[in-house]
């Protein structure tokens, strides 16, 4: 994809980083709100769809956007993802029940699901790559930012305005993001008319909505719901290939999605996405009932990640032209084993920050190994197909997300369920363990022992998927990557 010279790049990564903060921010400023919506709302038995059901839809859609943009361009797809991500959150902000909500997370999520890939494919074709480490670390900043300031804006707005105001906030962003869009970004005039290959798209979106719904599904009272859930992802994946092989343009290549150095990649990036689900999610439960401490001290622990995060990604992103973008993936994949390291070794008597630093170490090595990924997908294609292939990788990360939070849920289940000492550990023991005050000493001596027994299994398997991610690193050929360095040589 072609950009004119009138397009203005300050003022267009001012746009992408404006509607990146957005869906960036979405997720911790609507959980700080949540108990609030729920009290007003109902349904509490749907709480947990309100998040779900924006993260199927922008996985599911991710793709299909990243393909659209190859074929239309780049700004009339970021603009309609951002009008469809803006009427969602008026919605949302004037829902009447948690369907309704979970309806307009659904529209926010397909809107979600555009503009994350259509904002890196914009950057990637603006800046070569050896200009782009300042502005990866920009990037980086915005998810790292919004991770720290959305429970605080969230908890303002919950203190002194409605609840709505927590959608309607992405209003005046996304107005000023789309405005800058129009205003200064620029592509020259298509005059080719490409076939969309609808029934791909809706086969594709159908089928992975089944599979993370099954995966949603899986282990809970109604296994016979994700068992035809599963059956229906099947049934549209075989139609979907079908599909694909007599398509003139397929929605996905399988040709570009096989390709080695891509698929290597991207089998790095769902570990790692599946990695990071399991950190985020049991860290602060280990440091809250194992530790002993309270839940300001685990989200500290927990917050090194962000630190870790974009650190990782500025210098690795300044350092391609210097060490390359192999090298560079294969020695960022290394840092998580080394801070999972850190987890299996934690003990009861361990300290808290002992748990920050494997936090920092895996939160640098995610950083450094994903703006690598990323990059070298980008760099292999031709811009033609660029949008599709940063689609690839993105899709990847939130499917290993989906896939990691089932996969350790799974194993700390089993955990609990055949703990040493204590039988079966019920949520309402787990439960009362984490509330109890970090300075109260209780009763409930066997049931921390089982949870710290349970929790060193999931660091356990979060050290092999970790392990594994520096395996699919290294399967990145050497040689597909000459053009690249040869591009960058010129």
């Amino acid at each position: 994809m072609s950009f004119t010279p009138k397009s203005t790049r300050p003022f267009v990564i001012a746009s992408v980083m404006a509607s990146m903060a957005m869906v960036a921010i979405e997720a911790t400023i609507v959980s700080t709100a949540m108990p609030q919506i729920v009290t007003q709302l109902g349904g509490l038995h749907l709480y947990s769809w309100v998040f779900s059901s924006f993260l199927l839809t922008q996985t599911a859609m991710t793709v299909v956007f990243g393909k659209l943009a190859d074929l239309y361009g780049r700004k009339p797809v970021m603009l309609i993802g951002i009008a469809v991500f803006l009427v969602g959150s008026v919605l949302a902000g004037f829902a009447w029940s948690m369907p309704a909500m979970i309806v307009f997370r659904l529209i926010q999520g397909v809107g979600a699901g555009a503009i994350q890939p259509v904002t890196m494919t914009i950057v990637a074709d603006l800046y070569p790559a050896h200009e782009r480490g300042k502005i990866q670390g920009y990037l980086a900043s915005v998810w790292a930012f919004s991770a720290v300031v959305g429970p605080v804006v969230g908890g303002l707005i919950i203190r002194d305005l409605s609840w709505a105001w927590i959608f309607w906030l992405n209003i005046p962003i996304g107005l000023a993001s789309a405005a800058g869009f129009i205003a200064f970004l620029h592509e020259k005039e298509r005059h080719d008319r490409p076939a969309l290959d609808i029934a791909g798209a809706a086969l594709f979106t159908i089928a992975i909505a089944s599979l993370l719904m099954a995966l949603t599904d899986i282990g809970t009272s109604d296994n016979t719901r994700a068992v035809l859930e599963f059956g229906l992802f099947c049934v549209c994946s075989g139609l979907f290939v079908a599909q694909e092989r007599r398509a003139p343009d397929p929605m996905i290549s399988f040709s570009l999605w096989g390709h080695r150095p891509i698929a290597a990649s991207n089998a790095a990036t769902v570990l790692a996405g599946m990695a990071l689900m399991g950190l985020t999610t049991f860290l602060p439960m280990y440091v809250q009932g194992v530790l002993h401490r309270s839940p300001v001290v685990a989200g500290f622990a927990l917050t090194m990640v962000m630190l870790g995060w974009p650190t990782g990604a500025t210098l690795a992103a300044r350092s391609f032209h210097r060490f390359g973008l192999r090298q560079i993936l294969v020695v960022g994949s290394v840092f998580l084993p080394i801070g999972a390291v850190v987890f299996v070794l934690l003990t009861p008597d361990s300290s808290p920050v002992f748990a920050a630093i494997g936090s920092l170490i895996m939160g640098f090595g995610m950083g450094t190994s994903s703006v690598s990924a990323l990059v070298l997908i980008q760099e292999l294609v031709h811009p033609s197909q660029r949008g599709s292939a940063t689609a690839s990788n993105l899709f990847s990360r939130n499917l290993g997300s989906t896939l990691g939070a089932t996969m350790f849920g799974a194993v700390l289940n089993y955990g609990l369920t055949h703990a040493q000492g204590i039988g079966v550990v019920t949520s309402d023991q787990l439960r009362q363990v984490l509330e109890t005050p970090p300075n109260h000493v209780g009763s409930d001596a066997l049931v921390r022992l089982a949870l710290q027994q349970s929790l060193h299994l999931t660091f356990v398997a979060m050290l092999v998927i970790s392990l594994a991610i520096v395996v699919s690193a290294m399967l990145v050929p050497a040689k597909a990557l000459e053009r690249i360095r040869e591009a960058a040589a010129r």
